[in-house]
C-alpha cells in the first residue's frame, strides 16, 4: 500500500492511497460469502452459492462495493498509521480508482491536530487568591445552618419583608385568564424578588383574606413577556423564627455540644474549601500561562463542534431549570452577540488547551496504567452515585474509554506543568502544591526529630516500636488501594472480551 500526505491546510491533509488489488481478496472472499447468505437460487442452499453465480445473478460490481466499504476503514486507519498523523474527527472518503484485479484507490481529506512543539514551560509564575476565612464567611455559613433550622409560626397580622405567605394568584390578559399563570396554595417569601415583578410590593400590607389586583409581566408560560393583571389573594401569613445561636443549636444542628466547637468546624472546613480553590486556580493559570506561549491554528470544525457542545450543554441545563435562553441573557445582562462571542472565545481556548495537553503528552512520553483508569471510573461513579462496574461496562459498550484515556492524559499532562510552576499567593507567599493536594487528599506528613533520637537509644527504639503498627498499616492499606484498582481494571478487560 502506497500512502501519499497532501497539506491542504495546517490543520487538514489530503491522504491519497493506493492498495495493490490482492490485498481485497479477504474482504473479497467476505462479500461472497455474506451475499451468498443473502441470495436465494434454485439448486443452492443459502451461503452454497458459488462466486461465478453472485457475478451472473448479482453483479461483479455489487461484490466490488461491499468489499471495498468492508475493506476501507482498516486501510484508512494504516495510512493514518504510517503516515503518523493526529487525526480529528471523520474523513471524507472518495474512491477515485476501482480497476478489477489491477488497483485500487482512494482518498481521505481530514481535520489534524497541527504540528509544534510546547515550548519550555519551567519558570511559569502565576498568582492565586489567598486562602483566607474571615469571621463574616464563618457568621454567613452559620446564619445559612440556622435558616435550615428555622421555624414558621402563624402571624396575626399584615404581611411584611422576611414573612412567608401562602397565596392564590390568577392572571388575566385582555379579560380571558391565562392558566398556566395561576396557581394555588403557592408558599412565597416576602422580598426575596423571586416570582412576578410587582408581587412583592403587592403583597406587603395584606393581611390573611385580603387580595389585590396588580400589573405585571409574565416571567414565562405561553404568554411569556406579556403584561397581564394579576389578582393576588393571601391565605396565611407566617413568621420565620431563627434559632438562638448557642449551645443547645449546635447540638441539634451537629455532632458537637458547644457553639464555639461547631463555629471551628466550620471555619476549618470553609479553609478546606478555599484552598482547594486555590489548587483548582493554580491548574487554571498554570495552563493559561502555558497556553499564552504557543500559537498554533484551530480546526475550523473542531471550534465549531466545540461550540454545538457547548450551547447544546446550556441548553439541557436551562431546560432543567425551567429557564429561557432569553431569561438566562436577561439574568446576565448580556446581549446575544457578546454571549455567542464568548462562547466561540471559550471554546477556542478549550480545543487549543486540549492540543497542547496532548502534545505535551507525547513529549513527554506519558502513558495511562490500568490502574489510573481504573481510579478514574472509581471516582466519576462515586461522583455520579452508580456502581464503578456499572461505570466500566457503559463506558466499554459505548466506546467512551479512548476519550477517557485522553482525558486522564491530559490531567496527568497538566499537573506535569503545575509541578514546574511558581505558585503564589496575593500576598506574595510560594504555595507548596504538592503539599496542599496531599492535605486536601488527608495525607498528613510526620517528620521525626532524627537529633533527638541519636540522644537517646532507648527513646529511638520505643519510636521504632511504635511506628512498626502504623506502617503495617499503612501497607496494607496501599496494598488494599491497589488491589481495587486491579480488580476493576479486570472488571473492565473482562467486559471489553465480553463485548469482542
Amino acid at each position: 500500500m502506497k500512502t501519499d500526505v497532501e497539506e491542504l491546510t495546517p490543520t487538514r491533509v489530503k491522504l491519497t492511497v493506493e492498495v495493490p488489488f490482492d490485498e481485497l481478496k479477504p474482504n473479497l472472499d467476505k462479500a461472497y460469502k455474506e451475499i451468498s447468505q443473502q441470495v436465494r437460487i434454485k439448486g443452492f442452499r443459502p451461503g452454497k452459492v458459488p462466486a461465478p453465480l453472485i457475478d451472473k445473478y448479482v453483479g461483479r460490481g455489487a461484490v466490488l462495493q461491499e468489499a471495498v466499504n468492508d475493506a476501507l476503514p482498516e486501510l484508512y486507519g494504516r495510512a493514518v498509521e504510517e503516515t503518523e498523523i493526529f487525526v480529528l474527527g471523520q474523513p471524507d472518503v472518495e474512491v477515485t480508482e476501482l480497476e478489477d484485479g489491477t488497483q485500487f484507490a482512494f482518498t481521505a481529506e481530514v481535520d489534524i491536530r497541527p504540528k509544534f512543539e510546547v515550548p519550555d514551560y519551567d519558570g511559569l509564575e502565576v498568582v492565586v487568591d489567598d486562602a483566607e476565612v474571615t469571621d463574616e464567611q464563618v457568621e454567613e455559613t452559620l446564619g445559612n445552618l440556622r435558616e435550615r433550622f428555622a421555624s414558621l409560626t402563624g402571624a396575626e397580622r399584615a404581611a411584611e419583608e422576611g414573612d412567608f405567605v401562602t397565596i392564590d394568584m390568577a392572571a388575566k390578559i385582555d379579560g380571558e385568564e391565562v392558566e398556566d399563570a395561576s396557581t394555588t396554595g403557592y408558599s412565597y417569601e416576602v422580598g426575596s424578588k423571586s416570582s412576578v415583578e410587582g408581587l412583592d410590593e403587592a403583597i406587603t400590607g395584606l393581611a390573611a383574606g385580603e387580595e389585590t389586583t396588580f400589573t405585571g409581566t409574565l416571567p414565562g408560560g405561553e404568554h411569556a413577556g406579556e403584561e397581564a393583571e394579576i389578582t393576588v389573594t393571601v391565605q396565611s401569613v407566617k413568621v420565620k423564627n431563627l434559632p438562638d445561636l448557642d449551645d443547645e443549636f449546635a447540638q441539634l444542628a451537629s455532632e458537637f455540644d458547644t457553639i464555639e466547637e461547631l463555629r471551628e468546624d466550620v471555619r476549618t472546613r470553609l479553609g478546606r474549601q478555599v484552598k482547594a480553590q486555590q489548587l483548582s486556580d493554580a491548574r487554571d493559570k498554570a495552563l493559561e500561562a502555558l497556553l499564552e506561549k504557543v500559537d498554533i491554528p484551530l480546526p475550523d470544525k473542531v471550534v465549531e463542534e466545540e461550540v454545538g457542545r457547548r450551547n447544546q450543554q446550556l441548553e439541557q441545563q436551562l431546560q432543567m431549570a425551567g429557564m429561557s435562553k432569553e431569561d438566562y441573557l436577561n439574568e446576565e445582562e448580556k446581549s446575544e452577540e457578546e454571549f455567542d462571542a464568548e462562547v466561540a472565545d471559550a471554546a477556542r481556548l478549550a480545543v487549543k488547551g486540549g492540543f497542547v495537553l496532548d502534545q505535551l503528552a507525547v513529549q513527554e512520553e506519558l502513558g495511562v496504567e490500568n490502574e489510573e483508569l481504573s481510579e478514574y471510573v472509581v471516582t466519576q461513579a462515586m461522583q455520579m452515585g452508580v456502581q464503578p462496574q456499572q461505570l466500566a461496562e457503559y463506558l466499554t459498550q459505548n466506546n467512551q474509554l479512548p476519550a477517557i484515556v485522553s482525558e486522564v492524559l491530559r490531567s496527568k499532562a497538566l499537573n506535569l506543568v503545575v509541578e514546574h510552576v511558581t505558585v503564589k499567593d496575593e500576598s506574595g507567599n510560594e504555595i507548596d502544591v504538592d503539599a496542599l493536594q496531599r492535605e486536601l487528599n488527608g495525607e498528613t506528613v510526620q517528620a521525626e526529630d532524627a537529633e533527638d533520637a541519636e540522644t537517646a537509644e532507648d527513646a529511638e527504639s520505643a519510636e521504632g516500636a511504635d511506628e512498626a503498627a502504623p506502617a503495617e498499616a499503612t501497607e496494607a492499606a496501599e496494598d488494599a488501594a491497589e488491589e481495587a484498582p486491579a480488580a476493576e481494571a479486570k472488571d473492565e478487560q473482562d467486559a471489553k472480551d465480553k463485548d469482542a
